[in-house]
């Protein structure tokens, strides 16, 4: 079932790998004088697990198969458990230099704090032996991006107005979480945009919806392994550091070890915007305009328990966000959510939409942003 799993993966991708879903003749063992006289031999390692499929295949189906695994069913293996380095959201009056996120990522803005010479990660996380350690999505966006995510999108339950900064807090429902805002793509005469889809995965969401979905990526994390993915995040983040070492760091230490890319999805029940892979980073995609024109900036974590009043201390670190809003169908998210079932650690609190935190003010936002035109751009993902 391991192989048939594989097998499934492979033609998952773009490339036709059909020329590989057979064995291949083996060559004869080489003689000693052609063999190079410089191995190194390791442990056994535990081979990082492959993707998972979409849906459920044949009975037994894959997550039945990862229930009876001895070797990645054990949740007391998982060597990131409990990384989580805690440092509770503070007054924002009584922060320093704590850049804030999520910003404005509009072409040629830059906040008003002052971060001296620290500036963000500019190169593709792969790049700085980061790898992405959780994805997680919020309803509405945090970011804002005129024209392309902002006060004039809509959805099927409207929209939020641009904050006044003063109060943009408004009375929530028992168990609604708090919105953000919308893509411009919303047609309600369209029926790919209101047409119900079956979610078999994901929990709570619904078609014709904006969502920003982050991958939070560390240089410290279980890069490779069956631990690579973890919710909470922080215990992704953190896996490989301790307080100790962590207060050793540089505030540009920090930026340049851990980031998070942010790309914005309008939901669509229309299978021509299925995307296979949404589990590892900002999906990017020339023809289509995904994942070209990248705002860099220095911020915080994000979440609606944070606001302009009350901020996160977990701060500062890379944000690489997606200028554009962007179409993907309803199964692309029920995979991605398949995909976060088949790991490790248990993912669950991770399968619905997080409320977001209100767009930070001017004063919170950093002057440090960097724009990527479309001709600049580089693969983004390891």
């Amino acid at each position: 079932s391991s192989f048939d799993k594989m097998c499934y993966d492979m033609k998952m991708q773009r490339d036709d790998m059909s020329d590989d879903l057979h064995a291949h003749g083996s060559r004869e063992l080489v003689k000693d004088e052609y063999v190079a006289d410089n191995q190194v031999h390791v442990g056994d390692r535990q081979r990082k697990m492959a993707e998972a499929v979409s849906a459920e295949l044949s009975v037994p189906s894959f997550l039945d198969l990862k229930a009876g695994s001895s070797m990645i069913s054990d949740g007391s293996a998982n060597t990131c458990a409990g990384k989580k380095l805690d440092s509770p959201n503070v007054p924002c009056v009584e922060l320093e230099v704590a850049p804030q996120a999520g910003a404005n990522v509009t072409v040629g803005y830059l906040g008003k704090l002052d971060v001296g010479d620290l500036t963000p990660n500019t190169n593709a996380y792969y790049k700085s032996k980061m790898c992405p350690v959780n994805v997680h999505w919020h309803l509405g966006t945090e970011h804002y991006s005129v024209g392309e995510y902002d006060e004039g999108g809509d959805g099927p339950h409207g929209n939020v107005g641009r904050p006044d900064w003063a109060d943009r807090e408004r009375a929530l429902a028992e168990g609604e979480v708090q919105d953000g805002f919308r893509c411009h793509h919303y047609d309600e005469t369209d029926p790919k945009f209101t047409t119900p889809y079956e979610w078999k995965h994901c929990v709570g969401m619904e078609v014709g919806e904006t969502y920003e979905v982050h991958w939070p990526h560390s240089a410290v994390g279980a890069c490779g392994t069956v631990d690579q993915f973890q919710t909470p995040f922080y215990d992704g983040v953190f896996c490989g550091l301790d307080m100790k070492t962590f207060l050793t760091l540089k505030p540009q230490d920090i930026a340049s070890a851990v980031g998070v890319h942010g790309q914005i999805f309008t939901v669509v029940n229309d299978d021509s915007y299925f995307y296979s892979d949404m589990m590892r980073g900002m999906i990017i995609d020339e023809d289509r305009g995904m994942g070209q024109d990248v705002t860099h900036y220095t911020g915080s974590t994000t979440g609606d328990s944070r606001s302009n009043e009350v901020c996160s201390a977990y701060s500062p670190v890379t944000w690489q966000v997606d200028r554009k809003c962007h179409m993907i169908s309803a199964s692309s998210f029920d995979k991605m959510c398949y995909d976060m079932k088949m790991q490790r650690d248990d993912m669950s609190d991770d399968l619905h939409a997080h409320g977001s935190r209100e767009l930070v003010d001017h004063k919170y936002s950093a002057n440090n942003h960097v724009f990527d035109p479309v001709n600049r751009r580089n693969n983004l993902r390891g």
